[in-house]
C-alpha cells in the first residue's frame, strides 16, 4: 500500500513540475482549423495565391487553413487585425511590402509595429513590376526613355493605381535612381491608368507582369524592361533595369507569412517548414510563374526579419523624398 501510495505520489509530482504531453501548445499543434489573414479583397492576384498557399500549408500541417480577406489602408487594418490575435499559431498573416514595409510612412494611423508586433515566418513570392509604354513614342528603350526625360524635365507622364501603391512608388524610385523628373497621375486602380496609357494620354507605366503583359502582347503596350534583380522566366527576353545599367531601381512586391508576436518557437518552426514546402509544390510554382512571380525560397526566421527591417528604411526613404501620402 505504502508503495502505491508513493508511486502515485511520485507520478502526481512529476505532472504537477513538468504537466502532461498535451499541455504545450507546441506539441500537438495544429489541433484545429488555422486562420489565414489576407489583408486585401478576394479575386485579386494576392488573394488568388494566398488561396492556393492556404490548400498547401493545411496539406502539410494536416489541418484546414481559412481565407480570412480584410481589406483597407493598404492592408493596415488585416494586419492590426492579425497583430491583435492569440499568440498560438492558429492565425497568420499574409503580410506584404505595404504592411512591413511602407505604410508606415504613407500613412498617419497605423496602430502596429512590423517588427514589435509580429514574428517572420517565411517569405512566399515577390512580384516585379514590368515598364510599359505607349508604342507611338519617340523613344523605344530605357537608355532613350531616360535620355527624352532628362532633356525634358516633367514632360513624361506616368500613370499609377494609386498615390502611395507599388506602381506609384516604383516610379518615384526610378526616378531617384536615373536623375529624372516625372509627372505622375494616380488613378483608382490599374485598369484606368492602363486604358488612358493605351489611349496615348500617358507615357509611361510600371505595373504587374500578370496585368501589362496581356496588352503587350497585342501590340496595345511595348515592355522595356523589369524591376526584378533576375529576368522573369515567363518574358525571359526582357531584361532587368539592372542589366540596362540603372542601378538602386530594382522593386517587387513581395509576401510573407507573420504570425503575433509570442508565438512559440516551435510552432513558428512548424509553421516556416510548411511553407518553404509549399511554395515550391508544383502547382504553386506554376500560379507564381503565370503571375510573374518569383517563390521567396530559403527567406525565414532572421533573414526575413532583417529584410523587413531594410525594407521598411528604403520604402521610408522613397516615399519621404517624394512626398507621397494617403489620407
Amino acid at each position: 500500500m505504502n508503495r502505491a501510495f508513493h508511486a502515485l505520489a511520485l507520478t502526481f509530482a512529476a505532472l504537477v513540475a513538468h504537466g502532461p504531453a498535451s499541455a504545450a501548445p507546441d506539441d500537438a499543434w495544429p489541433t484545429k482549423p488555422l486562420t489565414f489573414v489576407v489583408p486585401f479583397p478576394p479575386g485579386g492576384i494576392t488573394d488568388n495565391t494566398a488561396r492556393v498557399l492556404a490548400q498547401k500549408v493545411g496539406d502539410k500541417l494536416g489541418q484546414q487553413v481559412v481565407v480570412d480577406n480584410r481589406p483597407g489602408a493598404g492592408g493596415s487594418i488585416g494586419a492590426e487585425y492579425a497583430a491583435r490575435q492569440p499568440a498560438d499559431g492558429y492565425t497568420f498573416l499574409y503580410g506584404t511590402q505595404g504592411t512591413h514595409g511602407a505604410n508606415l510612412a504613407l500613412y498617419k494611423n497605423v496602430r502596429y509595429d512590423p517588427i514589435k508586433d509580429f514574428v517572420a515566418v517565411h517569405g512566399i513570392s515577390e512580384s516585379p513590376l514590368v515598364l510599359v509604354i505607349n508604342p507611338t513614342r519617340s523613344f523605344k528603350t530605357v537608355p532613350e526613355l531616360v535620355a527624352y526625360a532628362k532633356q525634358n524635365p516633367g514632360k513624361l507622364n506616368f500613370g499609377s493605381a494609386g498615390a502611395g501603391t507599388g506602381t506609384h512608388l516604383t516610379a518615384e524610385l526610378f526616378q531617384a535612381a536615373t536623375g529624372t523628373k516625372l509627372t505622375h497621375v494616380p488613378y483608382k486602380g490599374s485598369s484606368p491608368a492602363l486604358t488612358d496609357l493605351i489611349a496615348g494620354n500617358l507615357d509611361m507605366a510600371f505595373d504587374y507582369a500578370a496585368v501589362v503583359m496581356p496588352f503587350v502582347q497585342a501590340g496595345k503596350l511595348k515592355a522595356l524592361a523589369v524591376t526584378s534583380r533576375t529576368r522573369l522566366a515567363s518574358i525571359p527576353q526582357l531584361p532587368t533595369l539592372g542589366e540596362l545599367g540603372i542601378t538602386g531601381a530594382d522593386s517587387t512586391a513581395w509576401g510573407a507569412v507573420f504570425v503575433p508576436a509570442k508565438t512559440p518557437a516551435p510552432v513558428v518552426q512548424r509553421l516556416a517548414d510548411a511553407v518553404a514546402a509549399a511554395i515550391v509544390d508544383p502547382e504553386f510554382v506554376a500560379i507564381s510563374e503565370k503571375n510573374g512571380s518569383l517563390p521567396m525560397r530559403g527567406m525565414r526566421g532572421e533573414k526575413l526579419d532583417a529584410f523587413v527591417k531594410s525594407e521598411m528604411t528604403r520604402w521610408r526613404e522613397v516615399v519621404q523624398n517624394s512626398g507621397a501620402k494617403v489620407d
